[in-house]
């Protein structure tokens, strides 16, 4: 393999913006942000938006489509 061509990778701390729940995991991501982990060692963090914690498919919470298909649609449109 070429050497220096591939990023770096680490251990960072993804910090779900919503809930504030956090899990460390490995990426090539970085951050200037940092926090002190359970393991009292220093992580740069990443703010996501959406994690496992407050994905609706996740939690629950997802909607399902109760809409049936086309011949249901056109059934019931025409009340046959």
């Amino acid at each position: 393999m070429k050497q220096d061509i591939h990023p770096e990778y680490r251990k960072v701390v993804f910090l779900d913006s919503s809930s504030d729940f956090k899990f460390l995991s490995g990426s090539t991501k970085s951050s200037d942000e940092t926090i002190e982990w359970e393991d009292g060692n220093t992580y740069p963090v990443i703010r996501v938006e959406i994690s496992s914690d407050t994905h609706p498919f996740y939690t629950g919470k997802q909607k399902a489509d109760k809409v049936g298909g086309r011949v249901d649609r056109f059934k019931k449109k025409y009340n046959l």
